[in-house]
């Protein structure tokens, strides 16, 4: 038997039994359309879960390689889920896909843009712009500028159209890298591994 092919058999029915995603919400991050892509390419009926934030998936995921947690490759805490749970997850999947557009929004009449929320990884696209503060993704931030508590955000063209904002600047889709995260099978009795 060639290795790489018992690699590769091995690794397709890893990526087979993962039937729920954990990632970023609310609904229009681009988490959540990466998720639905990984399930759409591989022909499975799969299910994704919104959290307020990546980490949040661990609190509620099964560890059994039936449950994944989805993040991408410029998310600030990429180190920190990967290091942080070794003993419970392991990449097993990454791929690029584009983004929905990235752009900058407000309300339909809002003229001045003094302060921004953002997710903080595409925050500098407008560091130069006004005060730039935080939110935990970019479907939030939109949702914070549409309930009046900034100027503008920096958020998705999906989120913006569903918050009822205008785009004032549209940067375009981002070529995105996406790792899937999936519960280590624990070790032990009946665990079936060796």
């Amino acid at each position: 038997m060639n290795v790489g092919t018992g690699l590769t058999a091995g690794r397709d029915r890893t990526l087979s039994r993962v039937a729920r995603i954990h990632t970023l919400g609310p609904s229009g991050t681009n988490l959540e359309k990466a998720a639905h892509h990984w399930f759409a390419e591989r022909d499975l009926a799969g299910t994704v879960v919104l959290h307020s934030e990546v980490e949040d998936g661990l609190d509620v995921m099964a560890f059994d390689g039936t449950e994944a947690i989805l993040a991408c490759a410029v998310y600030p805490r990429l180190h920190d889920l990967v290091f942080g749970n070794l003993h419970r997850l392991e990449m097993v999947d990454s791929f690029i896909l584009d983004t929905h557009d990235m752009v900058l929004a407000g309300r339909p009449g809002q003229t001045d843009v003094a302060t921004i929320v953002s997710h903080p990884a595409p925050s500098c696209l407008v560091a130069d712009r006004g005060t730039v503060s935080f939110a935990s993704s970019n479907s939030r931030a939109a949702a914070l500028c549409a309930a009046g508590e900034f100027d503008a955000c920096v958020t998705t063209d999906r989120a913006a159209d569903s918050e009822g904002l205008r785009v004032v600047e549209n940067f375009g889709p981002v070529p995105m890298v996406f790792t899937l995260h999936a519960g280590k099978v624990p070790d032990g009795p009946g665990s079936g591994t060796s």
